[in-house]
C-alpha cells in the first residue's frame, strides 16, 4: 500500500497547490485535488464519495471540479459538478482526461495534474470569470490525502 509519504514523493504539493491558485484567480471555479492510497473497489465511486465529503457540491454556482488520483492504481477521475458539467459536456472531460494521461503514463503526475488544472481553469474562467467584488475561495487549494 502506498503511505502518504510515498505519495508525496510522486506529487508536487507545492506545485500543484500554485497551480489551483493561479487557475482560481481567473474564475469563481473552485479545484480540487484528492491523492488516494491503495484501496480495492470501484474508482469512479470513491471518487465520488470524495467529492462530496470535500463538499464540492457545496459550491455557490455548482462548478467544482475534482481530480481524484490513485497512483498505486495508476487510475484517476475528473469529476466536475452540475453547473460546469453543463456548460461544458462530456467531450471536454475526455478531452482533459486524454491530456492528463498521456502525463501520467510518463510516470510524471506533478506535470499531469497541472496540465489538467490549467485546462480546467481556462474553462472554468471562460465560462465562471472572476468577480472580485463578489467571489471568494469557497473550498481549501490543498492537496487531500484522503480515500
Amino acid at each position: 500500500m502506498m503511505t502518504r509519504r510515498r505519495l508525496l514523493r510522486v506529487i508536487d504539493q507545492k506545485k500543484v497547490v500554485a497551480a489551483i491558485e493561479a487557475a482560481e484567480r481567473e474564475t469563481s471555479g473552485e479545484i480540487r485535488v484528492s491523492v488516494s492510497p491503495l484501496f480495492w473497489g470501484n474508482v469512479h465511486k470513491v471518487a465520488e464519495r470524495a467529492f462530496t465529503r470535500l463538499g464540492m457540491t457545496a459550491t455557490q454556482r455548482r462548478n467544482g471540479v475534482l481530480f481524484f488520483i490513485v497512483p498505486a492504481r495508476r487510475r484517476f477521475v475528473v469529476l466536475g459538478d452540475e453547473g460546469i458539467h453543463a456548460k461544458v459536456g462530456d467531450e471536454f472531460w475526455r478531452k482533459v482526461v486524454d491530456a492528463v494521461s498521456t502525463r501520467f503514463r510518463e510516470g510524471d503526475f506533478t506535470a499531469g495534474l497541472i496540465h489538467g488544472i490549467e485546462t480546467v481553469g481556462r474553462e472554468l474562467a471562460a465560462h465562471f470569470p472572476y468577480d472580485p467584488a463578489t467571489d471568494r475561495n469557497e473550498l481549501p487549494d490543498d492537496v487531500d490525502f484522503g480515500s
